[in-house]
């Protein structure tokens, strides 16, 4: 009981009017296109379960990969009904695993007074090698999809791929994951900007990837600076 209250009150801690407001403002942004749109229920959850998720995890809180579980399983049946299967796989193979992954990791590396996860960031060397190595990888995977006659196959690669790498990151509390969010989230933006266009009804999940595309921006600019901070 006692790690419990303590969980709670390090997951409480170090919030700014900023950060409270930005997480009531994505959180209303959902809920009122998802109830103009009549999303059904379990793709309004999808959404406000991975809104929590990348603004907790931006954050630095552990509590994100609480938010993420359910959010793997819930965004996965919602990939389901939109044929996206690459995406299903991605979650409840890759995704789902990684975030009982992530809660142990951090553990080890909160920071006691300010109840968020010590950022770290990478040399320029060790950078430009992990986003070449990305791209080799989507180069690499891109020529196996296109072998097996997939749609799209160098923008499902590079979706998935760079997908991988920046969970790895984020698990490792490294700076370089926002980068490479920020391209994962444009492209999956407009994947499901289509599918809405075509008379799909995920307005909610349209919703959750472009807020994600947001905090992405703002936790990059957040990330590099208290990663610099954490260097001296």
């Amino acid at each position: 009981m006692n790690k419990v209250k303590r969980f709670l009150k390090e997951e409480a801690s170090g919030w700014k009017v900023f950060d409270v407001a930005w997480l009531l403002i994505a959180t209303a942004v959902i809920l009122g296109l998802s109830i103009y749109w009549k999303d059904n229920m379990v793709s309004l959850t999808a959404a406000l379960t991975g809104v929590w998720c990348v603004i907790f995890t931006g954050k630095g809180k552990r509590s994100s990969f609480i938010f993420g579980v359910f959010n793997s399983v819930l965004y996965a049946i919602v990939a389901i009904g939109a044929k996206y299967y690459g995406e299903v796989m991605l979650n409840l193979l890759y995704y789902l695993p990684m975030n009982f992954v992530g809660f142990i990791v951090w553990k080890k590396h909160m920071n006691s007074e300010s109840g968020e996860v010590v950022k770290e960031r990478l040399s320029a060397k060790k950078s430009i090698l992990v986003y070449a190595l990305t791209a080799a990888g989507i180069f690499i995977y891109g020529l196996i999809l296109k072998r097996l006659n997939g749609t799209m196959p160098y923008i499902d690669s590079m979706s998935t791929v760079i997908s991988v790498v920046a969970q790895i990151l984020s698990i490792k509390r490294l700076m370089e994951q926002w980068v490479l969010w920020i391209v994962v989230d444009v492209v999956t933006v407009i994947m499901w900007a289509v599918n809405f266009s075509k008379g799909g009804e995920n307005i909610a999940t349209l919703a959750m990837w472009s807020v994600y595309l947001i905090n992405a921006i703002i936790m990059f600019v957040r990330w590099y600076k208290e990663a610099k901070k954490n260097e001296v």
